[in-house]
């Protein structure tokens, strides 16, 4: 045999004597003790790494809830309402001819600015996806022409001029063919962002918790073990690993589970509430600005005012014969969402404004219909008395009022859930490590007992 045929078969012979010792060691105490802290040491470290990840995404998940979806999905909102506002002045403004009041001019203005800023911060503080950010560049390619229509109406109708009443419609057909559904897209965009943020925050730290409940098995069963073996009841190093990993497991269950309970009540009574509120609100804006468009087109102004009771409908439900609102209006589900009496309060308030909305359109309505445009004109946009204005005024001031509330409350709640993580990934990754060098102390003093 040569040289070379001898080393493949002393290699085999040295791996042989190898696995002989491991399998021998393996059977002995001091290796089986080994093979424990081992174990011991992955499964109390892979908890706290799984803590650590786990509890540490739902945390930054809380955390965008709090500063960046929810406030950019009420941003969106705010922009649409903005939009709807501005386009519901300027048909007011526009039947008060010449006499446009200064307080509806400034209204039309300021709502233009605000919808200009929030699309700004859009712009510079959204992640969203390319189609969002399609959205914004056409809200912001869209206002400056709906702009000059609307200052072109203003400018004909100062002169007695008809064409003014043609350039204000095309204006509210640009608002609503390209502005509104943009604003809507973006508004349901970032509010399925939210949807996607608060299921991460809320969901629940299943491998963490498995492994967990894994260690603490194994460290029972090890401390079993020793007393069956050395009669000794209690181990100081697996002791203190078994505390601080029931520490630390206990740690995130009550964190997760107050977490997920509070982020619960910041949906159902925060984020919901204001979605509710949202929708009544913009489908007030757009019965106004409908009930405006209606005068404004005069004659053809047929489809401004069926759009103008449907959006009455859908706000306030359909009405019932004695002639209050049914439940299934925009402005029922509001009510239903709001859970204290201060957030109920004020949507009761818009409720009442809303029925007496109905009746005073009804009353312009029928004057239109008699002939008598002017007396039509002074019941909607009239200055004084029961006029269709004031009732939006009132429902307008009852929905913003509720909207406040309702922030307040979700800020309160997601705070509170976000709170209950915090310091919950350090802490679990610091106790794990704790633990871990407990486990392998207590396993270390049995194994010194064989020296």
């Amino acid at each position: 045999m040569t040289e070379d045929s001898g080393e493949p078969a002393t290699a085999r012979a040295r791996w042989a004597t190898a696995v002989r010792r491991v399998r021998a060691a393996a059977t002995t105490e001091p290796g089986r003790l080994r093979g424990i802290g081992g174990l011991l040491a992955s499964l109390i470290l892979a908890f706290g790494a799984l803590t650590a990840w786990q509890a540490g995404a739902r945390a930054d998940a809380a955390d965008a809830v709090v500063e960046h979806s929810q406030p950019l999905s009420e941003d969106a909102a705010r922009i649409y309402r903005s939009l709807a506002d501005a386009d519901t002045a300027a048909a007011g403004g526009f039947l008060a001819g010449g006499d446009e009041p200064r307080s509806v001019r400034e209204r039309y203005e300021r709502d233009i600015q605000r919808a200009s800023e929030l699309l700004a911060e859009a712009a510079a503080n959204s992640e969203g996806s390319e189609q969002t950010q399609r959205r914004i560049a056409e809200l912001n390619r869209e206002l400056p022409r709906y702009t000059g229509l609307v200052e072109a109406a203003r400018a004909n109708n100062r002169q007695g001029l008809p064409l003014g009443g043609a350039y204000l419609r095309y204006a509210n057909e640009r608002m609503h063919e390209k502005l509104l559904p943009a604003a809507r897209g973006l508004h349901t965009a970032e509010t399925a962002r939210l949807h996607a943020d608060y299921a991460r925050a809320r969901s629940w730290p299943w491998a963490a918790t498995l492994a967990g409940i894994a260690a603490l098995g194994a460290l029972s069963w090890v401390q079993r073990r020793h007393y069956l073996r050395t009669n000794r009841v209690l181990s100081p190093g697996l002791v203190g690993a078994t505390a601080a990993t029931l520490v630390a497991l206990l740690w995130l269950t009550a964190g997760s589970a107050l977490s997920r309970s509070w982020l619960g009540d910041s949906d159902e009574h925060g984020a919901r509430s204001l979605q509710a509120l949202n929708e009544a609100w913009i489908g007030a804006l757009q019965a106004r600005s409908a009930e405006n468009m209606w005068l404004v087109a005069r004659g053809a102004g047929g489809e401004y005012e069926l759009s103008s009771v449907e959006h009455l409908t859908r706000v306030s439900g359909p009405p019932s014969r004695n002639g209050a609102a049914d439940e299934g209006g925009l402005i029922d589900e509001a009510y239903r969402l709001a859970d204290d009496a201060r957030g109920r309060a004020p949507v009761a308030d818009a409720q009442a404004g809303l029925q007496e909305w109905r009746k005073r359109h009804a009353q312009a309505r029928a004057a239109e219909d008699g002939g008598d445009y002017a007396a039509a004109v002074v019941k909607v946009i009239g200055r004084k008395g029961e006029t269709t204005g004031a009732a939006f005024e009132t429902v307008d001031t009852g929905l913003r009022a509720a909207s406040t509330h309702e922030r307040a409350e979700f800020e309160d709640a997601a705070g509170d859930g976000r709170a209950a993580l915090t310091g919950l990934a350090l802490g679990g990754a610091l106790l794990a490590a704790l633990g871990t060098g407990s486990a392998l102390a207590g396993v270390g003093r049995r194994l010194s007992e064989y020296r």
